[in-house]
């Protein structure tokens, strides 16, 4: 009896609840790094860190020994989205004069704009424009300092049209055009949800083209002007 009474009780009981297990602090700061990536290219920098805690289901209190302020959870929003995904190699790849300069910047642009050709990354950015948050600055210095500067030189280059001297503001307003031209393919494309109706392959073979095509005469009368100021 007594055998079959332990048994039986063995046999209702619930069984131990399973022990809750925290995340290391270094988990649980990517993991509000992410949802912080996921709320700010939905609805923008008006939300706040209270707005985040919900979705993440934790206290404000906690969110700030992470992230003491609003501005610290930017800070490494940016991180993760535009530093963490930058490609030293893009830089090197453009430089490297062994190869035509047709086929550096469309190798550049097939595998940036792979990059960069994101709901978030492209939506944060100009979240970012709006709003007034520093992020669009310091990406565009990066840009200008790590991809447009080395494509002037390298594209005057390719026209003999000088050596590594630092280009000119003018020489590098050339390079913009073609970086804006191909980086608002992707915003109509991705924010805007613009049909695609030329594949994005062909749309940067041809914006190099074009690029190429004049830009060489547009150098020439730049480097004449500045060889003869009077």
């Amino acid at each position: 009896m007594a055998g079959r009474s332990s048994t039986s009780l063995a046999a209702g009981a619930k069984p131990p609840a399973p022990r809750r297990t925290r995340n290391k602090p270094e988990e649980r700061h990517r993991e509000f790094v992410r949802k912080a990536v996921e709320l700010f290219a939905e609805v923008g920098f008006e939300a706040g860190t209270r707005e985040l805690a919900q979705r993440l289901g934790v206290t404000q209190p906690l969110l700030y020994r992470y992230f003491p302020s609003k501005d610290d959870l930017i800070a490494a929003v940016y991180q993760e989205i535009y530093v963490n995904r930058w490609k030293p190699e893009w830089r090197e790849g453009l430089i490297d004069e062994s190869r035509p300069i047709r086929d550096r910047l469309i190798a550049f642009y097939e595998d940036y704009t792979e990059t960069i050709f994101t709901p978030e990354w492209l939506r944060i950015y100009l979240f970012a424009g709006l709003r007034g948050v520093d992020i669009n600055r310091r990406y565009a210095a990066t840009v200008e300092a790590e991809i447009l500067r080395p494509i002037t030189v390298a594209t005057r280059k390719s026209f003999g049209l000088g050596d590594d001297d630092p280009p000119t503001p003018e020489e590098v307003e050339l390079s913009w055009t073609l970086q804006g031209g191909i980086f608002y393919y992707g915003v109509r494309e991705i924010v805007y949800r613009f049909p695609r109706t030329v594949d994005r392959a062909t749309m940067i073979r041809n914006a190099v083209d074009t690029f190429l095509a004049g830009v060489g005469s547009v150098m020439k009368r730049l480097a004449e002007r500045e060889s003869d100021p009077a």
